[in-house]
């Protein structure tokens, strides 16, 4: 069988390779041009981390280590919970973190007794990080952030309200006045805030 090369379509010229995307070192600026590109709303807090709100929780997205080489979204969530409760609450938490990637949640509790859940993701970029990895890995962590806060609630019994787009900065500066503003220090543990 031959095969009639005039029979063959010509699809034009081919394009070249585009090659790698760019290597970047990420700073929050980047982390608030993406939110805005997706139609988060936003504030900064007074260490320059970027937070956005949802109803029950805060997601912050922040830069730590002498070079800023460790980034982390952390999500804090308010609802309070017995503490009698907290082997139950550990129960579900530890199916939550078998089953998914992230976040990685956990349990904090303040010196009053009260007991709230954490979720974390975080990477070392100490070189830079190729751009789409890195803009594909933090929203997939705010969303499964969200995720987990419907997961929970769900799994629970709970009510849950969730509005997708986040608070925007005009809410973000009455944060002293939400339920859960004792929250864990959102910094690692032993971490003296001075370095970076």
């Amino acid at each position: 069988m031959t095969i009639d090369p005039g029979a063959i379509p010509n699809f034009g010229p081919q394009q070249p390779p585009q090659g790698p995307p760019p290597i970047i070192k990420p700073d929050p600026n980047l982390i608030g041009d993406l939110f805005e590109q997706v139609g988060i709303k936003y504030g900064t807090d007074d260490e320059g981390d970027i937070v956005a709100s949802w109803p029950g929780f805060r997601v912050y997205a922040m830069f730590r280590g002498e070079n800023k080489e460790l980034f982390a979204v952390r999500a804090f969530y308010e609802r309070a919970y017995p503490l009698e409760e907290k082997q139950e609450l550990l129960d579900v938490i530890d199916e939550w973190n078998r089953d998914s990637l992230w976040p990685k949640v956990y349990t904090h509790t303040n010196e009053e007794g009260v007991l709230r859940l954490v979720g974390e993701s975080q990477m070392v970029v100490p070189q830079g990080v190729n751009v789409d990895y890195f803009v594909s890995s933090v929203m997939n962590w705010v969303q499964a952030s969200i995720g987990f806060n419907g997961w929970l609630a769900e799994r629970l019994g709970l009510e849950v309200e969730v509005d997708s787009l986040g608070r925007g900065e005009d809410d973000a500066e009455n944060d002293n006045d939400l339920p859960g503003n004792d929250l864990p220090d959102k910094d690692f543990p032993g971490e003296d805030k001075n370095d970076g």
